[in-house]
């Protein structure tokens, strides 16, 4: 078994799905979104799955920047913009095989592990 988990080294969700994982000696391949962005096709998986709303943190503080809090985007707009833009996003993005998970969401990733 092995996850791909998107976030930020910095992030204290990041690091507690990357702590989850290596305590259960699952292997993980972590991409840091601020070294390497998400690709479009990756982050579809994402916004099928839970939607423009559930993938973007609209709370963070580079969407206050950046002022799209007023902003009504469609949902190619975002797929377009998050790749340049990751802090945008909400981590964990958590993905293995074709299950994907955002934030910390234990209890799928037990799910996932057949736990």
């Amino acid at each position: 078994m092995q996850v791909q988990i998107f976030g930020v080294k910095k992030d204290p969700d990041t690091r507690k799905a990357l702590r989850f994982f290596s305590e259960r000696r699952v292997k993980t391949h972590f991409v840091d979104l601020k070294e390497k962005p998400a690709t479009k096709g990756e982050l579809r998986r994402f916004v099928e799955k839970f939607g423009v709303d559930g993938v973007v943190d609209r709370e963070s503080r580079r969407f206050q920047e950046l002022g799209l809090a007023s902003a009504h985007r469609s949902a190619d707009w975002w797929l377009d913009t998050l790749p340049e833009e990751p802090l945008l996003l909400k981590t964990p993005l958590v993905r293995f095989e074709n299950r994907v998970s955002i934030g910390v969401d234990e209890a799928a990733w037990k799910e996932w592990m057949g736990r």
